[in-house]
């Protein structure tokens, strides 16, 4: 039966795929390519490296997850870069759908995981790309110099292969696993992001609302890869 692709084309309250600037940035990044594989491809890493990963700027306020606003920022956690990921495919006409999942992640630096209390990473998002015929997941969240940091490689897409995690670091080392899968949407499930993280990390909501952590994501990985 063909399926229903209608849902994961259009704009919607988070992938804001029809707004002027995402759409300058997805035809930039995907350029003249001859194929929807090589236009993804090409906005995958224009997010994954163009949009520094940085969980500081974690805000839950929904004008700040938007594509849009990511985009303007320059900087993310793994959940507003793949919404955006999602709006720039969108924009070139390719159908996504965002995915969410808890997972146990390496790289961090003990800070933060000192503030979150927990190595699980709740909500952590990727996007589903529709390519050829298929679903293929992309994970946008970290970028090269960050995993320079932390030694291990950063995530390759090649619009064919699932690309979801990195599970081991360059000395051969366990370092990301997923542990419990969050579901597929057509949209960012604010209230539900907030259910989970209020579940995983009271304290970062004080009064009921939802908190800011902060600091400096880059200074403290860097001090910590030049201490090993």
């Amino acid at each position: 039966m063909p399926i229903d692709l209608t849902s994961y084309l259009r704009p919607t309250r988070f992938i804001d795929s029809e707004h002027p600037d995402v759409v300058a940035f997805a035809r930039e990044a995907g350029g003249d390519a001859a194929t929807d594989r090589e236009r993804a491809v090409g906005i995958y890493l224009a997010v994954r490296d163009g949009i520094r990963y940085d969980p500081y700027s974690a805000v839950l306020e929904p004008a700040e997850l938007t594509a849009s606003a990511t985009l303007a920022r320059k900087r993310a956690f793994c959940v507003p870069k793949a919404v955006l990921l999602a709006a720039a495919l969108r924009a070139r006409e390719i159908p996504t759908r965002l995915g969410f999942a808890d997972v146990t992640n390496h790289l961090a630096t003990k800070r933060l995981l000192e503030e979150l209390g927990t190595h699980v990473f709740a909500f952590h998002g990727y996007v589903e790309a529709y390519l050829e015929g298929r679903w293929v997941k992309a994970t946008p969240a970290f970028d090269a110099a960050l995993c320079a940091w932390f030694g291990v490689a950063p995530l390759a897409w090649d619009g064919v292969h699932d690309s979801v995690l990195q599970e081991h670091d360059a000395k051969g080392r366990r370092f990301m696993e997923y542990l419990c899968d969050r579901g597929i949407h057509d949209d960012l499930p604010f209230d539900e992001l907030v259910r989970v993280w209020r579940e995983h990390y009271p304290q970062m909501f004080v009064d009921g609302r939802p908190g800011t952590l902060r600091g400096d994501f880059a200074a403290e990985a860097a001090r910590e890869r030049r201490r090993t």
